[in-house]
């Protein structure tokens, strides 16, 4: 006796988007960090593709393994584990270790791809033209970024999810292929620029100290500095921070808080002006 294929609709693939994009961090731990919001996005699809049972608990074991990516480009992870999911319900070859692989493979790669054109791309630019934006007091700044980040990720997920459900296993090689690595490399350098416009715009760095000859004449320190390499003093405070960040480990807290410690310091001593 042939059973009826089920098949998934446009309004159950949505649930199961917006359930990931929603809550992927909201239960996390070091034991399994993602995976219960991984298996929160998938219900709205196994309800309906297993009755209750043995199929749909070990569907939901499976997707509530350790699991951790970057959330948005990791959408299309999603996507594909539902459809191949949808599969292995109406009877194709599809077995659950199959799945499992799959999320495990690609959750590193895509995590690294992700992080590296949102947090490290995107979203610099988006606030380095906020905060000119911002720049008074204005709230066109706070706005921009707001409208324009939820107006990228927000359909830009839903069209990775659903090329993920539709190509599966073949839908990666948009994202790993050698033309893509070239666009993130071009993307990455574009960001390092942003960050580098950022810098030498918002961060300002003087010192008030003079030096005086025997012959009485006073020389500033800051405009003899200015002579030879403008905005030298603010250069040399984000080239270590970044060295103390990305090679000693130091934390964006510490950093922060080391920062204002050093500034009030300089202040108080008259180092900086």
């Amino acid at each position: 006796m042939e059973t009826t294929p089920v098949t998934l609709t446009k309004q159950d693939l949505r649930r199961c988007w917006r359930a990931w994009m929603m809550y992927n961090l909201s239960s996390m731990s070091f034991e399994r960090l993602q995976s219960y919001g991984f298996c929160l996005g998938m219900l709205p699809a196994l309800r309906k593709l297993y009755p209750a049972g043995p199929q749909r608990i070990e569907a939901i074991r499976r997707h509530a393994s350790f699991y951790n990516t970057e959330p948005q480009l990791g959408a299309i992870v999603n996507g594909m584990a539902v459809g191949l999911e949808e599969k292995r319900a109406n009877g194709e070859p599809v077995d659950g270790d199959t799945i499992n692989t799959l999320k495990v493979g690609l959750m590193g790669p895509l995590a690294g791809i992700g992080d590296s054109m949102l947090p490290g791309m995107l979203i610099p630019i988006l606030l380095s033209i906020g905060m000119a934006l911002a720049a008074g007091g204005s709230v066109l700044g706070p706005l921009f970024y707001i409208i324009a980040y939820a107006g990228i990720v927000i359909p830009g997920s839903w069209w990775l999810f659903m090329k993920g459900y539709r190509l599966g296993t073949g839908s990666v090689e948009m994202l790993v292929s050698s033309r893509s690595a070239r666009l993130r490399e071009a993307l990455s350098l574009l960001g390092v620029f942003v960050m580098g416009g950022v810098a030498a715009s918002y961060v300002k760095l003087s010192t008030g100290l003079a030096l005086s000859t025997k012959e009485g004449v006073s020389i500033h320190l800051q405009q003899m500095l200015d002579g030879i390499f403008p905005q030298l003093l603010p250069l040399l405070v984000v080239l270590v921070t970044w060295y103390l960040m990305s090679k000693r480990g130091l934390s964006p807290v510490k950093a922060m808080l080391g920062l204002l410690a050093l500034a009030a310091a300089g202040v108080t001593a008259g180092l900086f002006g």
